[in-house]
Formats: structure tokens, sequence, C-alpha cells
């Protein structure tokens, strides 16, 4: 189809090493669905619109229902629907000649709530449907939650303050090896979306869920590191380091 091959030719470079998952899974569903919603008419603040409806109704299931195998797989299938739009809806701006300020705050605003309230819904779920809801495992989403907005907010500055100094998004240069977006794969919002299938087998979600968790506290410690010493250098190169 026409706008399959558009977009295919125009898929924007993607972070250096940026995780697996995104990259050769994600996106391309999401070019699947952007190529649809663009033959619909849809704009990308509609299509924005849907992968918040799905990822909504997932966290809204995952509270309500109880902790059963089924309710898993359909938590996990919103969720994994609602990355996957949330992918599409930039795609569909690269077929209509380009994206708006509005359209991006608009996708930026929906993904910093979609992070952070993943991980109370996890934590509410926990306490609500299952025995584990005075354990010190409820501290796992707590600081997974804190994690993602922490993680979240760190790019974005570095885009802003980047782009603030003249200096090239890292989005803008692209590229990567494959094998370190296979390290960073526990670090892929997609994979998270996939453990919801373990969540009708509380124990060994817990344990994938935990394990995700400290490889995302480990990639912010880390990357927070290279960050302010990327942002230090800028400094240097401008001549306002101290």
């Amino acid at each position: 189809m026409a706008s399959h091959r558009r977009l295919a030719a125009a898929q924007k470079g993607h972070a250096r090493g940026a995780p697996a998952y995104s990259v050769y899974v994600n996106r391309k569903i999401g070019r699947v669905l952007a190529a649809a919603a663009h033959r619909a008419g849809w704009s990308p603040n509609r299509v924005t619109a849907v992968s918040a409806a799905h990822t909504f109704a997932a966290l809204v299931l995952l509270v309500a229902l109880p902790a059963q195998w089924w309710t898993g797989v359909v938590v996990a299938g919103l969720l994994v629907l609602g990355y996957a739009w949330d992918s599409a809806d930039g795609q569909v701006a690269r077929l209509r000649g380009g994206g708006t300020l509005a359209g991006e705050w608009l996708d930026h605003f929906v993904d910093a709530v979609k992070i952070a309230a993943l991980h109370l819904a996890v934590l509410v779920a926990l306490w609500l449907h299952t025995p584990y809801r005075d354990t010190w495992w409820l501290l796992v989403p707590m600081l997974f939650s804190v994690v993602g907005v922490v993680a979240f907010f760190g790019m974005l500055l570095n885009d802003l303050l980047k782009g603030k100094a003249g200096v090239v998004s890292t989005h803008a240069r692209g590229g990567g090896t494959l094998g370190r977006s296979l390290l960073l794969v526990p670090t892929d919002f997609g994979v998270l979306c996939l453990a919801f299938v373990l969540w009708g087998w509380t124990p060994g979600f817990l344990w994938a869920y935990a394990a995700l968790a400290a490889a995302n506290t480990a990639f912010l410690a880390l990357a927070a590191v290279r960050w302010f010493r990327e942002m230090r250098s800028i400094d240097a190169a401008q001549g306002t380091g101290p």
C-alpha cells in the first residue's frame, strides 16, 4: 500500500541503541496502524487519543478486575496496542507533511501521564486483588513510578537544553548498534507491556516486574551520569563551564 511504503522510506532516526522492541517491533506495528489511520483521514491528535484510550482502558481493567490469567492477557494486549498507536501518531504526522507543536505537546503529555499512572495502577491492583497488600512488594511499583517519570523528564530535558545550545539531538543523529538495542530491551516500555501476560501468576509477574524495575533503575543511574557529563561538555565547548 502506498501509505505504508511512504512511511517505510521516511522513518525518523532512532536514538542511539534505542531498545530493540520499540525499534524493530513497535515501530513496524505502528507503521501499519498509521497507514490505516491516514487512509481513514485521522489526524495525529486523534491517533494520540486512540493510543491513550487503549492504555487507560488497560489500567482501569487492571484495577477493576481480579488477578486472573485472562485479565493479564487483555491488559497486555491493550497496552501493546496503546504503545503501537503511540508510535503511529508521529508517523501519521509525517505522512501529512509534518507535525505541530501542539501535537507534540499532546503526545508527550499523554506519555507522561501514562508512565506515572501505569505503576500506580499496579500498586492499587496488588493491594486490591492479591495477597501482597501488606508486603514490601508494594514498594516496587512506587520505585518504578519514580524511575519512569524521572527518566522521561531527563530525556526531554536533554533534548530541550541541547536544542537551546544548538546541539543536534539524539533522535536526529539516529543509528546505534543492534547489540546495544538488545542490551536495553529490559528498559523498553513494550517489554513492560508484555510482562502483564504474567499478571494471573502473581509471583511470576512480581519477579519479572521487579527485574524490569531494577534494570530501569540501573539504566537511569548510569544515564544520569552520562547526561550530566554531556551538559558539562557542552558548557565547556561554549565557554560557559566553571
